[in-house]
C-alpha cells in the first residue's frame, strides 16, 4: 500500500505542493505495517519519537488521512501536572460509544478498560488506534497501553503512540514501560528526524523568498513547527525562539481574537465552545479569526490549540494578574457548570494555580480518589501532594490520613522514598495526638515500605515496634498482620526459625479471624522459610497456600500470593511446581497490571531457566526485569546475577559490572536472601576464570551468615563453591544433597540427583570432579552442548594432561554468533559506535543508563582488543560485525524493526 500525499495544514507543518517534506520514508514504513496488519489480521505497536514542534502529529495526520477508509481512533494525553486518568482511552471510547464507552463511564481499572478495549477492536474491520503526547500519560493510560502492547498479534489493529524522547528522565514511567518494550517483539519504533538546511530553504523558497534560509535553519535547528512559525512572523528577520514566533503571529491578531487565545491557553488542554463563551464572550468573528490563523483548531466542539508549544508561549506571556484572573474565572465557571459530573482533575488544576485552599482541599483528595479508582496511582499521589500543600489548614487527624493516602499511591507508583516520608510525617501526625493503634498500623506499612529497597534492620524495627505497640491493644487483626510482616522479613533474610515463630502467631490469629490476606501471609513465610532451610514436614503449609488462590477474590487483593508460592517451589528445586505458579503469576500479573510483583515472577522465572540450563532464556527473562527496573532491588539483584552467569557461563559476556551492581545493591541489606545469590555467582565467576584464591574472600561473609541462619539452600551452594577452590574446611552440618554428596566425594550420586532436577550444568560439574576419563568425557562433552565453554575448557585440559586426544574443538553454540564472542546487545552497541555515537546518545536509543552502556562499550573494547571507539569500529568492520555502510546510518533520523 502506498501512502497518498495530502495537504498539511498549512500553520503547522513543513509542506510543499501538497507534500509533506523528508517524510516519505517514515510514511512508507506505516503503510506497509499497515497492509500487514490487513492482510494478517495481527497487530503491530508503532512508537514515534521526536522532540516538540518536531513533526510527530503532522506524519500521523498525513499517514491516517491517507489511510482511508481504514477507522482511525485519536486520543491525546493532557499536560497537566496531574492529567486525567485514562484521558486519551476516554477520549477513544467516548468516541466508540457502545460497551467501550459504558466501560469508561465507571470507575474502571486498566485492566478491566484494557479487556473491553481490545473487544471493541475484535472484528473483520482493521483499525488505526492513535494516542499522542505519551510523555504526559498518566499511570492507568500507560498500564492500558502495556497490557494492549503484550497481545497486539491478536488484534487486527495498528496502534501509533508518539511522545517526546527530550523530557524522560531516568525514572520517567514511560521509559520504565519503553524499556519493557525495547526487550519484546511488540514495538517498531520510527524516529522523527529535523528538517534538512535543503528542506528548510525549499519552505523559506516557496512562503517567503527573502527569508534568510540559512539564518533560517541555523535558528530552528530543523525544528519543523518552528520553521513554520517562524515563517509565519509579520517580519522578515527570523524570531531568536519559538516563543518569540508565536508571540509574533499572536500580535497579528486583533485584541478580542487575542483575549481567546489566553483563555485558551489557561483552560488546558481544550475548552469547550460554551465554558470558552463564559469566560471571554467573543464574537463569531473573534473565534474565525483565530482558527483562520492557523493558531487553534476545532475538533467536536471543543477549541484547542494547533500545538502545546503555541500553547505555552500564549500562557508564558500573560502576566501574573491576567493569569490569575484567567484561572479564578475558570475556577468559578467549571464549579458552577460541572457541579453533577464534575471533572475533578481540572477543578483541583485551577483551585491550586489561583491559590484557594479551600478549593483545593474539596477538589484534589477526590481527584485523587477517582484516579486511585483507576489505577492511575502516580496521578493520585499527586492530587495528594496538591491537597497537602493546604494542609496546615486541616487537622492534625486529617492531614495524617492524607499523608497515608499519598504514601500509599507513591508506593504503588514505585516512588519508594515518597511514600516513606510520606508514612513517617504521617507518624509524627498520630503520636501528637496519641493514636497508638494508628501509630503501630502505620509502622507496620513503614516496615514493608523500608525492605522494598534494601533499608532491612530499619525495617525490622519499625515491624518490631509494631507489634510492640499492638500486643497490649485489642486489636487482633491488625496484630496478626504484623505477626506476618515479621514473619516475611524473617524468611527473606533466611531466618528459618524466626520466621516459624512469627508466622505461627501469625496463622493462629488468621484462623480464628478466619482472615485469608492474613493466612494467606502466614502460610507463604512458613513454606518458604522451611524450603530455605530444607525442611520437608511443612508441605502442608505449601498445599494450603496453593488451595488458597483457587478461592475467588484471593488474588485480587494478595497478587502476590502466586509468584511466592512460585518462589518456595523453586527453592525446592521442584521446577515442574516452580514454573506453573510463575507462569499463572505472570499471566494474572499482565492482566492486572501489578508490574511490581510481575517483576518477581519473572526474575524467578530467570533463576528457575538458568538453574536448569536454558541460559538464552533466562537472560531474555532477566533482560525484562532489567530493562524496567523499579523500587525493590530483589528482582533486580537476581537479574543481575542471572544476567552475570549466563554469560560467564558461556565466556560471551565479561560478568563483572553485573556482579559489581549486584554487590552494591545486596550488601548494605545485610539480608541473606539477597547477598548469597550474588556472593555464589562472583564465586562460580572468579572460579571460572581460574582464580581459586579469590573464591574465599568473596564468600566468607555470607557463608559464615548462612551457617548463623542455618539456611541449608545458600550452605550447600557456598560450601561446594569453597570446596572447589581448594578451601579445606568441615562439611557444615546443614548441608542437603545434592550438595552434600557433592562434598562428600561421590560425585556419581552427586550428578545423578542433579540430573533427576534436570540441572544439566551441576549435573556437568559434578561428573567433573571424577579422577577417571569416562565422567570426565561424558562432562566435557555435556559442558560443550551446554555452550558451556570457560567449564568444558577446564575439563578438556585435564583430559588431554591424562593423555586423551580427538577432544572436539571450535566455538561452541554459544559463540558461534560472531567471531569475537560480543553478546547480541554488545553487537547493537558496536553498531551505535561505529555509526559515531557517543554513549549517552546510545543510552537515549537503546532506554538503557549511561553506566551499561559504559560497561557494554568497555567489553567490546576488551573483546576486540582496541583501544579507542575508532580502532573498535575499524575491527567490526574487518570481522563483519557491523555493515560496511554503517558510518553513514548514524544520520539516517528513522530505525525502525521490531524488537528494538
Amino acid at each position: 500500500m502506498e501512502a497518498r500525499p495530502i495537504l498539511a495544514e498549512p500553520a503547522t507543518t513543513p509542506e510543499r505542493d501538497g507534500d509533506l517534506l523528508e517524510r516519505s520514508r517514515e510514511l512508507s514504513l506505516l503503510a506497509d505495517l499497515l497492509e500487514d496488519v490487513v492482510a494478517t489480521g495481527r497487530g503491530r505497536l508503532i512508537l514515534i519519537r521526536g522532540e516538540a514542534g518536531i513533526g510527530k502529529t503532522a506524519l500521523v495526520r498525513a499517514f491516517c488521512a491517507a489511510a482511508e477508509p481504514t477507522r482511525v481512533l485519536h486520543g491525546a494525553c493532557d499536560p497537566l501536572f496531574t492529567p486525567r486518568p485514562l484521558g486519551p482511552f476516554l477520549d477513544i471510547a467516548h468516541a466508540v460509544g457502545g460497551a467501550l464507552d459504558h466501560v469508561a463511564t465507571g470507575d474502571v481499572k486498566p485492566y478491566a478498560f484494557a479487556a473491553a478495549f481490545m473487544r471493541a477492536l475484535e472484528g473483520p474491520r482493521t483499525s488505526i488506534v492513535v494516542v499522542e503526547d505519551l510523555h504526559w500519560a498518566d499511570e492507568a493510560t500507560l498500564d492500558v497501553l502495556r497490557i494492549v502492547a503484550r497481545r497486539t498479534d491478536a488484534l487486527p489493529a495498528l496502534l501509533v503512540a508518539t511522545y517526546r524522547d527530550d523530557e524522560l528522565d531516568r525514572r520517567h514511567p514511560l521509559r520504565l514501560l519503553l524499556g519493557e518494550l525495547a526487550l519484546g517483539e511488540q514495538a517498531t519504533r520510527i524516529d522523527v528526524a529535523p528538517l534538512s538546511r535543503e528542506a528548510v530553504a525549499t519552505l523559506a523558497s516557496h512562503r517567503r523568498k527573502t527569508t534568510d534560509a540559512d539564518a533560517l535553519y541555523r535558528k530552528t535547528n530543523g525544528n519543523a513547527f518552528f520553521v513554520t512559525e517562524a515563517l509565519a512572523s509579520p517580519t522578515e528577520e527570523v524570531p531568536d525562539t519559538v516563543r518569540d514566533a508565536v508571540l509574533a503571529r499572536a500580535g497579528r491578531l486583533g485584541p478580542a481574537a487575542q483575549d481567546v487565545l489566553e483563555v485558551v491557553s489557561i483552560v488546558s488542554p481544550d475548552v469547550e465552545l460554551e465554558l470558552l463563551e463564559t469566560l471571554a464572550d467573543p464574537a463569531p468573528g473573534d473565534v474565525e479569526e483565530c482558527l483562520a490563523s492557523g493558531m487553534l483548531q476545532i475538533d467536536r466542539g471543543r477549541i484547542s490549540f494547533r500545538h502545546e508549544l503555541a500553547r505555552m508561549a500564549v500562557e508564558g506571556s500573560l502576566t501574573p494578574q491576567r493569569r490569575l484572573a484567567l484561572h479564578r474565572r475558570a475556577l468559578a465557571s467549571l464549579s458552577a457548570a460541572s457541579a453533577a459530573t464534575p471533572d475533578l482533575a481540572r477543578l483541583a488544576h485551577h483551585a491550586d494555580s489561583v491559590g484557594d485552599a479551600d478549593a483545593v482541599l474539596r477538589f484534589a483528595p477526590a481527584a485523587a480518589e477517582h484516579a486511585a479508582s483507576l489505577g492511575a496511582h502516580r496521578e493520585a499521589a499527586g492530587q495528594y501532594a496538591r491537597a497537602l500543600r493546604f494542609g496546615e489548614r486541616l487537622a492534625t487527624s486529617a492531614r495524617a490520613d492524607l499523608l497515608e493516602r499519598r504514601a500509599h499511591e507513591c508506593h504503588l507508583a514505585d516512588d519508594n522514598p515518597s511514600a516513606v516520608t510520606s508514612l513517617e510525617a504521617a507518624l509524627d501526625c498520630y503520636r501528637e495526638l496519641g493514636d497508638v493503634h494508628a501509630e503501630a498500623r502505620t509502622l507496620r506499612t513503614l516496615s514493608s515500605f523500608l525492605w522494598s529497597p534494601g533499608r532491612v534492620a530499619e525495617a525490622r524495627a519499625a515491624g518490631r515496634r509494631a507489634v510492640e505497640l499492638l500486643e497490649p491493644l485489642d486489636s487482633p487483626r491488625e496484630l496478626g498482620l504484623a505477626y506476618a510482616n515479621m514473619a516475611f522479613l524473617a524468611q527473606s533474610a533466611a531466618d528459618s526459625e524466626e520466621a516459624l515463630i512469627w508466622g505461627t502467631r501469625a496463622n493462629v490469629v488468621g484462623e480464628r479471624l478466619d482472615e485469608v490476606e492474613l493466612r494467606a501471609a502466614a502460610l507463604t513465610a512458613l513454606a518458604a522459610s522451611a524450603a530455605l532451610a530444607g525442611r520437608t514436614t511443612r508441605r502442608g503449609d505449601l498445599d494450603e497456600l496453593i488451595a488458597l488462590t483457587e478461592r475467588p477474590g484471593v488474588l485480587d487483593t494478595c497478587g502476590w500470593l502466586l509468584h511466592e508460592i512460585g518462589r518456595t517451589c523453586l527453592a525446592r528445586r521442584s521446577y515442574v511446581e516452580a514454573y506453573r505458579h510463575l507462569a499463572r503469576s505472570l499471566a494474572h500479573c499482565s492482566e492486572h497490571g501489578l508490574e511490581p510483583y510481575r517483576q518477581y515472577a519473572l526474575a524467578y522465572s530467570a533463576q528457575a531457566a538458568l538453574e536448569q540450563g536454558r541460559w538464552s532464556e533466562a537472560a531474555d527473562l532477566a533482560a525484562f526485569v532489567l530493562g524496567a527496573r523499579r523500587g525493590s532491588t530483589l528482582p533486580t539483584i537476581l537479574a543481575l546475577v542471572v544476567t552475570a552467569l549466563a554469560g560467564a557461563r558461556r565466556g560471551t559476556l565479561d560478568p563483572w559490572p553485573q556482579l559489581d551492581e549486584a554487590q552494591a545493591l545486596a550488601e548494605p541489606s545485610r539480608e541473606l536472601g539477597r547477598i548469597a545469590p550474588v556472593a555464589a555467582a562472583r564465586a562460580e565467576t572468579a572460579w571460572l576464570e581460574e582464580r581459586p584464591d579469590a573464591v574465599a574472600p568473596l564468600t566468607d561473609a555470607a557463608f559464615e551468615l548462612a551457617i548463623d541462619l542455618r539456611a541449608s539452600r545458600y550452605i550447600g551452594e557456598l560450601a561446594l563453591w569453597r570446596r572447589r577452590a581448594g578451601v579445606d574446611e568441615a562439611i557444615p552440618h546443614d548441608t542437603l544433597d545434592p550438595h552434600a554428596a557433592e562434598l562428600e566425594g561421590d560425585w556419581q550420586r552427586a550428578a545423578d540427583l542433579w540430573s533427576q532436577l534436570a540441572c544439566p550444568y551441576e549435573a556437568a560439574l559434578a561428573l567433573a570432579d571424577a579422577d577417571e576419563e569416562g565422567p570426565l568425557r561424558r562432562a566435557h562433552a555435556e559442558l560443550r552442548a551446554l555452550g558451556a565453554t570457560p567449564a568444558g575448557t577446564s575439563v578438556a585440559r585435564r583430559l588431554r594432561e591424562r593423555g586423551v586426544r580427538g577432544l572436539a574443538r571450535g566455538p561452541r553454540a554459544a559463540t558461534l554468533g560472531n567471531p569475537a564472542n560480543l553478546t547480541r546487545r554488545e553487537v547493537e552497541v558496536l553498531g551505535l559506535v561505529a555509526a559515531g555515537l557517543r554513549n549517552a546518545e546510545i543510552a537515549d536509543r537503546l532506554v538503557l543508563s549511561r553506566r551499561t552502556v559504559d560497561h557494554h562499550v568497555a567489553a567490546i573494547l576488551r573483546k576486540l582488543g582496541a583501544r579507542t571507539r575508532g580502532q573498535a569500529a575499524a575491527e567490526a568492520l574487518r570481522l563483519g560485525l557491523v555493515p560496511a555502510d554503517a558510518g553513514g546510518q548514524a544520520s539516517a533520523g528513522t530505525s525502525a524493526g521490531r524488537g528494538r
